[in-house]
C-alpha cells in the first residue's frame, strides 16, 4: 500500500464477498415520516441531538424503526452517565417490558415510557416465541450497559477476548435480530440449537467489528475510545491505528468463514420448519449488510463525507474534542458531525449513539 496521507488512517473493506447484497425495503420512506413523527412527539432528545438523530435512516419498518429508535435514546442517555445512575434507568426498563399496559410512574426517567410504548406495539404483532426471545436477549443487553459503564468509570480497556465477550452483548445486536423472527414461531429446539447459536454468533461478531472499525474515529476524538474493538488491539498488540484495522479485517474474514460453513452444516426440521429457518437466516445475513451500509450512509459517524470515505477508505483522524459532563435527564447535546469532518468547532457534546444496530 503507498504511504496514507498524514493524519488519515486506511479503513479496510469488510463486506465485499458478502452474498447478502445493500437493499431498501419498498415502503421505508412512507414508514420512516410516520416512525420518525411519533419518536419526536416524545421529545426525549435536546434540539441538538433531535436534528442529528433526524439525520438518520432507519432501514426495516415500523417495530424494526421502533427498536433502533429505542436503541439510539438508551444509548443516549446511558452513554454518559455512572453504573448507578444506568441500573435505575434500566430498572425502569425492564419494568415497562414486562408491564406494556402499565402507566408508568410520575417522575420516571422517559426510558420507561419509550420502552412501554415500543413494546405494547410490537407485541400485537409478535409472535410468542419472538417476544420470550427478545426478552431475554434485550436484559442481557441492558445489564451489559451497566458492565460498559463500570470499565468507563474505572477508565479500564479489556482485553481482545475480554471485550468481545462484553460487546457482544453491548452492541444489542441479538435482541435486535428479533425483528428476523416477528412473524413466525421458532421452535426453541431451533433457536437454541448449537448451530443455530454459532451462527447468531457470527452475525453478532461481524456487526460489531464492523461498528467499532466505522466508530472508532468519533470514539477516539471523543474521549470514548476504551469500549472499541480497535483499542483493545492496538493495547493487546501494539499496533498503531491502520495495522489494528487491518488485523480485525482479518477476524472479520474468518468470521465471514465460519458463517458459511455454519450455513452448510444446519440440520433438517421438515419442511414447514425448515422455511422459517432459511427466511430467519436470511434475514440476519442482511442484517449485517445493512449495518455495514447504515455506517456509511447515516451521517452519524463521518457526517456529510461517509460515501467518500467508503469508496476512498481513508479517514481523516479527528482532533480531541472536551466533551462537556451532561445529565442525559438534562438534555444531551450532539455535535454536528459534517462540521467537524471539516474541521469547524462542534456546537455541542458528540455524543450520537445508537448499538446495533445498537454502540
Amino acid at each position: 500500500m503507498d504511504a496514507l496521507p498524514r493524519g488519515t488512517y486506511y479503513l479496510p473493506e469488510t463486506m465485499t464477498n458478502w452474498p447478502w447484497l445493500r437493499a431498501i425495503n419498498p415502503h421505508f420512506e412512507d414508514m420512516k415520516v410516520e416512525v420518525d413523527a411519533s419518536f419526536r412527539d416524545i421529545k426525549a432528545l435536546s434540539p441538538e441531538s433531535q436534528e442529528a438523530f433526524d439525520k438518520c435512516d432507519f432501514e426495516v419498518l415500523r417495530i424494526g424503526c421502533d427498536l433502533n429508535n429505542v436503541y439510539f435514546i438508551v444509548d443516549e442517555y446511558t452513554d454518559i452517565e455512572n453504573a448507578a445512575v444506568i441500573k435505575e434507568m434500566l430498572d425502569s426498563m425492564l419494568n415497562a417490558l414486562h408491564n406494556p399496559h402499565k402507566t408508568r410512574p410520575e417522575g420516571e426517567c422517559i426510558l420507561g415510557e419509550i420502552v412501554r410504548q415500543f413494546w405494547a406495539r410490537a407485541i400485537q404483532t409478535a409472535s410468542p416465541s419472538s417476544q420470550r426471545h427478545f426478552i431475554e436477549n434485550f436484559t442481557t443487553y441492558l445489564s451489559a450497559l451497566i458492565l460498559e459503564a463500570t470499565d468507563r468509570e474505572q477508565g479500564q480497556c479489556r482485553s481482545i477476548n475480554d471485550y468481545l465477550k462484553l460487546r457482544r452483548d453491548t452492541s444489542a445486536i441479538k435482541s435486535a435480530l428479533a425483528i428476523c423472527e416477528m412473524e413466525m414461531e421458532l421452535p426453541d429446539e431451533v433457536f437454541y440449537h448449537p448451530i443455530i447459536v454459532d451462527l447468531v454468533n457470527c452475525i453478532t461478531e461481524l456487526c460489531l467489528i464492523d461498528n467499532d472499525m466505522i466508530s472508532y474515529n468519533r470514539e477516539q476524538a471523543t474521549g470514548d475510545k476504551n469500549h472499541n474493538l480497535i483499542t483493545a488491539i492496538m493495547m493487546e498488540l501494539g499496533l498503531d491505528i491502520s495495522g489494528a484495522m487491518a488485523w480485525a479485517a482479518s477476524y472479520h474474514a474468518g468470521v465471514q468463514k465460519r458463517f458459511m460453513g455454519g450455513l452448510a452444516q444446519v440440520p433438517s426440521w421438515g419442511p414447514s420448519v425448515d422455511v422459517l429457518v432459511q427466511e430467519y437466516l436470511d434475514g440476519i445475513a442482511i442484517w449485517a449488510r445493512a449495518l455495514h451500509c447504515w455506517g456509511f450512509e447515516s451521517q452519524r459517524y463521518f457526517g456529510t463525507k461517509g460515501p467518500d470515505i467508503q469508496k476512498t477508505r481513508l479517514v481523516p483522524l479527528l482532533p480531541k474534542i472536551k466533551c462537556k459532563d451532561a445529565s442525559a435527564v438534562a438534555g444531551v447535546s450532539v455535535a454536528d458531525l459534517s462540521k467537524i469532518m471539516h474541521h469547524e468547532q462542534p456546537s455541542g457534546v458528540l455524543r450520537f449513539g445508537l448499538s446495533s444496530p445498537p454502540d
